[in-house]
């Protein structure tokens, strides 16, 4: 199989590197990882499936997590015959099965392609995160992904463990009776979230979860499953913050950090439109002390009667999460409970007449997110509502399900390939922003990354 067109027209023949495919990584049944000599890694853009090479993937970002896939076979290319399919076992050792590997990349990042496999009779789906396709060449791993965002907002490296406990100690001090303070310690510690940690180390956007309940039922919702063949990867917060503490924790993260950033609407809460009347006396407590800070708002936006009032209160920006801009497939995927897709576009164009930074959290996942009927969608969307940032999040679910889901609800072609989806779409909204992050109100200046940077086109 070759490399496809859109990655060999990426650069001018003079400046590209010859490009080598990657050697296919694969595990046994104890999980223990390993190459396999004489076969090259193979991606999935949906049911395409494209070699990987240097030249459509980039090194493993620090921090990213490799996993093998139990009950499936991996799609592999036979380097002797140029074969594309599945291997069941190791061609070396004949009573081996072997299994596919995929990386859970770190931030920063969306998936040009998943991992490549064919599911065994019997086989289960796969817990709640995203199954990247990676390979192996002389210098390391390599994942088929692109970088979004470079800001080192959630870099492990720069979250030193002994480090947080001293800023939970800190914490303790200075906001002794404080249950969302003691929260976030759970959160940092337990479930190891970056962005409590970030609030214990004092930088970038600390988390304000507010909400119990939601009026979603999300199929990837990571804090309250209800499927029973899935566990949500944390507990939803169980008790409603009071105004005072959030305030309290809000206002100690914004004067002691410059540029910041604090968020209601976290892994661990249902959505904040829910919590409404608190969080909006929250804002108003904020606001009084000072008008520094980023108030951001993270939401399905499925309440613009309730919504309203907070953007007047001081809320900055509004990000706002979907799979899909076309009603059946969001639908499909975030069931919602008492509210409309309708509604969730009435409250982007409430805030955006509001003069508020609006992003849209677009959980993607290849082969769907880039198929024709999807991206035709999103052009005419994004012409309509002219949002300021995408955020270009991977879709924690298993890839296969949801694309079948997908296909089932609202039937799609030939994916176009995630990279020429990005390019694209630069081409044509040149002031749209990309990145992963929410950035602070001091980088709403447009063509900028949530650090600040300029975004190429």
């Amino acid at each position: 199989m070759t490399q496809s067109k859109r990655h060999r027209e990426r650069k001018k023949p003079e400046d590209r590197k010859p490009s080598e495919l990657l050697t296919a990584v694969v595990a046994n049944a104890k999980g223990e990882i390993f190459d396999l000599e004489g076969f090259a890694a193979v991606g999935a853009d949906g049911p395409l499936l494209n070699s990987l090479s240097t030249g459509n993937t980039i090194a493993m970002p620090h921090g990213s997590e490799l996993m093998y896939l139990p009950d499936r076979s991996p799609v592999v290319m036979d380097l002797a015959t140029g074969q594309v399919g599945p291997v069941s076992r190791n061609p070396y050792t004949t009573n081996e099965p072997i299994f596919p590997v995929a990386v859970f990349n770190s931030p920063g990042v969306v998936l040009s392609h998943t991992c490549a496999y064919e599911e065994r009779p019997g086989a289960s789906i796969l817990p709640l995160f995203s199954y990247g396709a990676v390979g192996w060449q002389r210098h390391g791993f390599r994942s088929a992904a692109i970088f979004v965002d470079r800001e080192p907002r959630q870099d492990l490296r720069r979250m030193p463990h002994e480090n947080i406990v001293s800023g939970i100690k800190q914490m303790r001090n200075r906001l002794p009776n404080n249950r969302l303070a003691r929260h976030l310690e759970h959160c940092a510690l337990t479930y190891g979230c970056p962005a409590g940690k970030n609030f214990f180390l004092g930088r970038y956007e600390a988390p304000l979860p507010t909400s119990r309940i939601c009026n979603a039922r999300c199929l990837g919702c990571i804090s309250l499953q209800h499927n029973d063949r899935l566990t949500s990867s944390q507990n939803r917060i169980a008790f409603t913050p009071s105004a005072e503490e959030i305030a309290g924790v809000a206002l100690t993260h914004i004067a002691r950090v410059k540029n910041s950033v604090v968020s209601f609407g976290q892994g661990c809460e249902g959505d904040p439109l829910m919590a409404a009347r608190t969080i909006g006396t929250a804002i108003a407590l904020i606001r009084e002390k000072t008008a520094d800070g980023t108030i951001n708002l993270n939401t399905n936006a499925s309440l613009p009667r309730a919504l309203a009032p907070l953007l007047d209160a001081g809320v900055d920006s509004l990000r706002v999460s979907m799979n899909s801009v076309r009603e059946t497939c969001y639908t499909a995927y975030f069931r919602p409970k008492g509210y409309r897709f309708s509604h969730v576009v009435e409250s982007i164009d409430l805030a955006i007449a509001k003069g508020k930074h609006v992003a849209i959290n677009y959980l993607n996942c290849p082969g769907f997110t880039d198929s024709p009927e999807e991206a035709a969608a999103l052009f005419v969307f994004l012409e309509k509502h002219p949002v300021h940032l995408i955020q270009w999040r991977n879709l924690n679910f298993d890839p296969r399900r949801y694309l079948q889901k997908m296909n089932t609800f609202s039937p799609f072609g030939p994916s176009i390939g995630m990279d020429q989806l990005l390019q694209m779409i630069r081409k044509r909204f040149p002031n749209l922003q990309y990145g992963y992050f929410n950035p602070p109100k001091e980088h709403f200046q447009v063509g900028q990354d949530s650090a600040g940077r300029t975004i190429a086109p």
